[in-house]
């Protein structure tokens, strides 16, 4: 079985992508042929589509968080939430995903890039994210907030900035380990942080199959995080 090996003067950066919450039973787009309804993910997951048909956008998103409501964290979110508790604040995570598996497996510190499914925000007000689980499907009533702007998913879109790039890069700096999980490594920025601390930090990759940025990795596990996670570290 191979390990990584983790020192008490480690600090471990876990980038975790699509294919982690994959085997939770989150189908990804990449599997989908990038289409909802005959429609390409980015007509319905761009400020222009929100600006064009927001209803069309609630709706894809009320589907969204219908899948994710019925998956549960697998063995590799459990392992992760396990290694928060021996390393604490010396585990940075950072997950491409927009749902709740990592909380769900007890993750208490994980930074979402791209958002979370289950917060809402307002289009228009400063009125912080907030938590929301409701289902704004057609033919029901756009949700509003009390400023009149219309409440949207907060989740970060083609074309948007991702969340907290400057805590990320400053994790990156401190990291002497970087591990990535179930990502393509062709997706921007993610894709460049392997890059980023290449040469300095040791770097793994674990997923099915290796990531378009393996060159950039001193190993690659290739197999399904659930059944590599929890026995991967060692102390």
């Amino acid at each position: 079985m191979p390990k990584v090996a983790i020192s008490t003067a480690d600090r471990v950066f876990v980038l975790t992508g699509a294919g982690i919450s994959a085997e939770s039973g989150i189908p990804t787009f990449r599997d989908a042929g990038g289409l909802w309804r005959n429609y390409r993910i980015e007509e319905v997951a761009s400020p222009q589509a929100w600006r064009r048909d927001p209803r069309l956008v609630w709706d894809f998103y009320s589907m969204r968080r219908k899948v994710a409501s019925a998956a549960k964290p697998n063995l590799g979110h459990i392992a992760l939430a396990s290694l928060e508790q021996a390393l604490h604040d010396r585990l940075f995570v950072c997950t491409q995903n927009v749902d709740n598996l990592h909380e769900q497996a007890g993750a208490r510190r994980v930074l979402h890039m791209h958002g979370e499914l289950f917060k809402s925000r307002c289009d228009s007000c400063s009125l912080p994210p907030f938590a929301d689980t409701s289902l704004h499907e057609s033919p029901g009533e756009l949700p509003r907030c009390s400023c009149g702007g219309k409440i949207r998913p907060h989740i970060c879109w083609f074309g948007e900035t991702p969340f907290e790039l400057e805590q990320i890069l400053q994790a990156l700096d401190d990291c002497s380990i970087f591990i990535a999980i179930g990502t393509s490594g062709s997706v921007e920025p993610a894709a460049s942080f392997a890059g980023h601390v290449a040469g300095r930090a040791r770097t793994f990759y674990v997923g099915p199959e290796a990531p378009a940025n393996r060159s950039l990795f001193d190993e690659c596990f290739l197999g399904k995080a659930g059944e590599l996670l929890p026995g991967l570290f060692s102390f």
